[in-house]
């Protein structure tokens, strides 16, 4: 069972308001059928612990919103 990595979180230095808001965007799109929640939690997992964790560990690529308007092509 995966669960919040604490140590991790509490010793996160970047923008934690920017890592929670990729966190609920991602734990949103696991959440609809077919887009891997379902197996997350069938392995007894769950899907806000899977997130945190890749959000933490950089598994979950992103792009600022003000970045995106300054070059189109990302």
């Amino acid at each position: 069972m995966n669960k919040i990595p604490l140590d991790t979180l509490i010793d996160f230095k970047g923008n934690m308001y920017e890592l929670t808001c990729v966190a609920i965007k991602e734990a949103n799109i696991l959440a609809n059928p077919g887009c891997g929640g379902r197996e997350i939690e069938e392995e007894n997992g769950k899907i806000v612990s899977e997130v945190l964790s890749r959000a933490l560990n950089g598994d979950i690529a992103y792009t600022k919103e003000e970045e995106a308007k300054d070059n189109p092509t990302l």
